[in-house]
């Protein structure tokens, strides 16, 4: 990986950074993209410190159309070419569907989906040029079956992953790997902005993964093999559990799981 350049979303903390830091770790060139400038400007300080790598940094709202141009020129303009696009960015939402914001859904699905693919669109065709290339799209073993109260989150995940799966086929004789990591629940930020203390408390959220442990498998996706990286033996045998039990019974198994809980401060 030593000499090429990565794009990373979402970088501005929780996987993505670790995924950033570990990218520079290798002796990869960075390029740092999410809506938080002073988080990006303190992460790309901290990798240069560490690693000796001076990492591009470009604030951009990934909810907004056309994304993938725009970061293309900002990054064309700054005469970068992108070896590996990690798409990381993304939100949850939690609780029962009628309670949630419609605009927040849908700007969920922007993220989680469209930028996904218009950012696929900008930069995909380069490393085609090239001949060489890797994409990483952050799925979720979420995205193996229905999740009830996670429900746009957990369809826009499902995409994801046979978005990644349909590129790798179809790229995997042309110099592009392309591949998508599934971790369960992670450490992060993610879980507070779901706005709901007691989502801990919930069967799925009660053990988590460390980002760093994250970081490391999405290097081994990088790398190439399979399309499907699931991060950790337990989620791998509960995702592969899914593929083949009755979607019905799926829905009601996560259902019981996800199921919001009383939360007493404190507790």
């Amino acid at each position: 990986m030593t000499g090429s350049t990565a794009l990373v979303t979402g970088a501005s903390g929780g996987i993505g950074a670790a995924i950033a830091s570990r990218l520079a770790a290798e002796g990869v060139g960075l390029v740092l993209v999410a809506r938080s400038e002073d988080a990006l400007e303190r992460l790309a300080t901290t990798i240069h410190a560490r690693h000796g790598v001076r990492p591009a940094v470009i604030v951009l709202d990934l909810a907004q159309p056309g994304c993938g141009a725009r970061l293309q020129q900002q990054v064309q303009a700054r005469g970068i070419e992108v070896d590996m696009l990690v798409n990381n960015a993304g939100f949850g939402t939690y609780g029962a569907f009628e309670s949630l914001a419609p605009e927040l859904e849908q700007g969920q699905i922007a993220v989680n989906v469209g930028a996904v693919v218009d950012l696929t669109h900008a930069f995909l065709p380069g490393m085609l040029v090239r001949g060489r290339g890797a994409i990483l799209n952050i799925a979720s073993t979420a995205a193996f079956q229905p999740c009830p109260y996670m429900a746009v989150y957990a369809a826009t995940k499902a995409f994801v992953l046979s978005f990644s799966e349909a590129l790798w086929a179809e790229y995997r004789g042309r110099g592009v790997h392309v591949a998508a990591l599934c971790p369960g629940a992670v450490d992060t930020g993610f879980i507070g902005k779901l706005g709901d203390p007691g989502v801990r408390e919930t069967a799925v959220f009660a053990r988590t993964l460390d980002p760093e442990a994250v970081a490391e498998q999405a290097i081994r996706a990088l790398r190439g093999g399979g399309p499907t990286h699931i991060v950790g033996l337990r989620n791998a045998l509960l995702a592969n559990a899914a593929r083949v039990t009755p979607r019905r019974l799926m829905a009601l198994i996560s259902g019981a799981m996800l199921r919001p809980r009383p939360f007493a401060p404190g507790a």
